[in-house]
């Protein structure tokens, strides 16, 4: 590496995986970085907060075996032994019962559905688990897809809830090859589980995705880098088509400009043009027409288990809520000292009523159909309850979104973009984080 890298001084915009494995990657190549975030805490969207002491994720976040990207920062940060595999427990709510979904044989009990549909998903399952090409499906609707090769019956009984559930009104403009890679994903997740059968795996770190970002910050400082919490970007700041640096306020104070040899922005799409001028017309028309959901998740604190599965899909859309995630499902209630932790989770507009509701009204609106789910729930189960919303969270994939995703190079020399709009077909997640911003980094290396 030559002294040119070395002596590179790099901006940051955002504290969440893609900024700090950037951050990470460059502060080991020798460059001098400053990470500025508007939170007063880390890791974006994957952040944590605490129940009985203990650190949890404000969303809930797993990996899977495919997660290679994340596995392997976690092994380079020697925080391997802190993850706990286990295997995958599915549950499907429909037609007032709760019904297993894990294995092919759950399938074939699942009576929602006549028993040759039963057969025909697990053959159009099997045929996109193995489909490598998924090209040639962004140009047809999910929707599409699925009335035409798996039919009405198990595209209404299954698939339109799903989508209705994760995308809202969008829900029958999701292109196929988003869909085809959560196939893609399963199929590359199965491994030998504790029967020694073949089994879906799902790993989490017993000291939260916290302390994986809470290491990583003490590498970064270790090297020539420093993390500004509650710190804002006010303006990006461009001279002659080339990035100059950036304008950065503290949270009550007034703003100061920071030279820069190249910054990363996190962002989503949208933000950047509010700090950002003289965007041109092409690049701006891919940051605009992008349309995001929000996640909005209530968490419970119950004394005791509300269904026996870690992940629920709620496929009846008369329920509140997408799905229900039982988190002491999956890691035992004994390590939050009791607490039995459930996640009722939703992808909403601004515009939804239930967007707008306060943390009471929503939890008021979700408690009665809890029974539904389980008929021996009572809210004095319910010894706590926590909010939190996160905006930006989900972005909409349609038809031919390749073509509108905005590259990482920006018009502008030295300035770069890394966010969720251009993890593609894979959908969000730490992993993918990881990976783009770690790839990023080394394409700003490439630039000097």
């Amino acid at each position: 590496m030559n002294d040119n890298h070395k002596s590179r001084r790099v901006g940051i915009i955002g504290a969440g995986a893609a900024g700090l494995s950037a951050a990470y990657d460059l502060v080991s190549q020798g460059c001098h970085v400053d990470i500025y975030e508007s939170a007063p805490f880390l890791g974006g969207q994957a952040s944590t907060f605490l129940i009985n002491g203990v650190p949890i994720e404000r969303g809930y976040h797993h990996l899977f075996t495919s997660d290679q990207s994340m596995i392997g920062l976690i092994s380079e940060l020697g925080l391997s032994h802190k993850l706990n595999w286990i295997d995958s427990n599915v549950g499907y709510f429909t037609k007032g019962k709760l019904w297993k979904f894990t294995s092919p044989f759950d399938l074939l009990a699942f009576r929602p559905i006549p028993l040759w549909d039963r057969v025909k998903l697990g053959l159009v399952t099997l045929m996109l688990q193995r489909r490598k090409e998924w090209k040639s499906l962004e140009q047809i609707t999910a929707s599409e897809w699925l009335i035409k090769n798996a039919g009405p019956n198990i595209y209404y009984a299954i698939f339109e809830p799903m989508l209705r559930g994760k995308f809202g009104r969008y829900y029958d403009q999701i292109t196929m090859a988003w869909l085809w890679n959560k196939f893609a994903l399963r199929t590359a997740s199965r491994g030998k589980g504790i029967s020694g059968k073949l089994k879906e795996q799902l790993a989490y770190p017993s000291g939260s995705f916290g302390e994986i970002f809470d290491t990583l910050a003490m590498r970064i400082a270790d090297g020539d880098g420093n993390i500004h919490l509650s710190n804002y970007v006010k303006k990006i700041v461009i001279e002659d088509n080339r990035l100059s640096g950036l304008e950065i306020a503290p949270e009550g104070g007034s703003s100061s400009f920071h030279s820069y040899d190249q910054v990363l922005a996190t962002v989503p799409s949208f933000v950047l043009p509010k700090i950002l001028d003289n965007i041109p017309e092409d690049y701006l028309r891919k940051l605009t027409d992008k349309t995001y959901l929000s996640a909005v998740l209530v968490i419970l604190e119950l004394d005791r288990a509300l269904t026996p599965h870690y992940w629920t899909y709620v496929g009846d859309r008369e329920l509140p809520f997408l799905g229900i995630i039982e988190h002491t499902n999956f890691i035992p209630a004994t390590h939050y000292h009791g607490a039995h932790i459930v996640y009722l989770t939703n992808y909403l507009e601004p515009s939804d009523p239930m967007y707008k509701m306060n943390p009471e009204e929503l939890y008021q609106e979700y408690i009665p159909h809890l029974q539904k789910i389980n008929p021996d729930f009572q809210e004095s189960w319910v010894t706590n309850y926590f909010y939190h919303k996160v905006d930006a969270a989900q972005p909409i994939v349609t038809r031919g979104y390749t073509e509108s995703i905005p590259s990482h190079r920006t018009p502008f020399k030295n300035l770069y973009l890394a966010n969720t709009t251009q993890i593609y077909p894979e959908d969000r997640g730490t992993n993918y984080s990881v990976r783009m911003g770690r790839n990023v980094a080394q394409l700003m290396t490439e630039d000097c």
